[in-house]
């Protein structure tokens, strides 16, 4: 998995003179993620997650993030279907703001609104909303991704500490699933982390009254949760449970 314009392509800064007349119909198409097995999750997002998919941590260093595992192949997302709808309740963030996303070129200092221009949804017909109206004023409609997009910011800061502080902790170790295709081929889902559960155990008492202090402590437990998911996802491949085995 790369970086947060995982899904995007050609991603440029709106402004009034490039996109006076466009519009975007976004509907529930979701053809554009059909090639992730996985995307950025946010910590206010893991409640709801959890119920579905398998929550694993992904990248290295300050790149670290949780994401939701949705695919056994790089270029796979099993709950994109043949028809681009989304096959699970509920749709992390991070796809959903699709063809929206901050841009920055000064480590997040200055953020910048971006189109996906390469979007299937872009267009000058009046499909869809408007981002500016007769006036060159930004619409109402554009005005609400903005504010979306400010909040998923902010979660996205307090996601990146929760990152670090499973670092500074030591409680994430590689991860990864073994399984069995219907054809007898044997494959292994790797590139993840996963918290150790000894290692939680392990805790000082201090350390575990501040994961409880800031809510942290009910992200592990709903990230080692949301594990269980993942026999479900191998459902999708037509695998059984029994051919499923935990690697480490």
């Amino acid at each position: 998995m790369s970086t947060q314009l995982l899904i995007y392509g050609d991603v440029q800064p709106i402004n009034k003179q490039r996109h006076a007349g466009w519009s975007v119909k976004a509907g529930n198409q979701f053809g554009f993620a059909q090639g992730v097995n996985s995307v950025p999750l946010m910590a206010v997002e893991f409640p709801n997650a959890a119920e579905e998919y398998s929550i694993v941590f992904a990248g290295e260093g300050e790149s670290l993030l949780p994401v939701v595992l949705m695919g056994v192949r790089e270029d796979e997302n099993l709950y994109v279907d043949s028809d681009g709808g989304w096959s699970a309740k509920y749709i992390p963030a991070f796809v959903r703001r699709y063809p929206f996303v901050f841009s920055s070129a000064d480590e997040g200092a200055t953020l910048t609104l971006c189109i996906d221009e390469g979007f299937e949804g872009c267009n000058e017909d009046g499909r869809g909303e408007r981002l500016f109206d007769a006036e060159g004023e930004q619409t109402q409609y554009l005005n609400s991704v903005l504010d979306f997009l400010k909040e998923y910011q902010a979660h996205y800061q307090r996601t990146k500490n929760f990152a670090k502080k499973l670092v500074e902790l030591d409680l994430l170790e590689p991860m990864g699933a073994q399984f069995t295709t219907p054809a007898g081929e044997k494959r292994t889902v790797t590139g993840f982390q996963a918290i150790n559960r000894d290692k939680l155990k392990a805790l000082s008492p201090d350390s575990f009254s501040d994961l409880a202090k800031t809510d942290e402590l009910e992200l592990i437990y709903l990230h080692l949760q949301s594990m269980r998911n993942f026999s479900k996802m191998l459902e999708k491949v037509s695998t059984t449970t029994e051919e499923v085995e935990e690697v480490h």
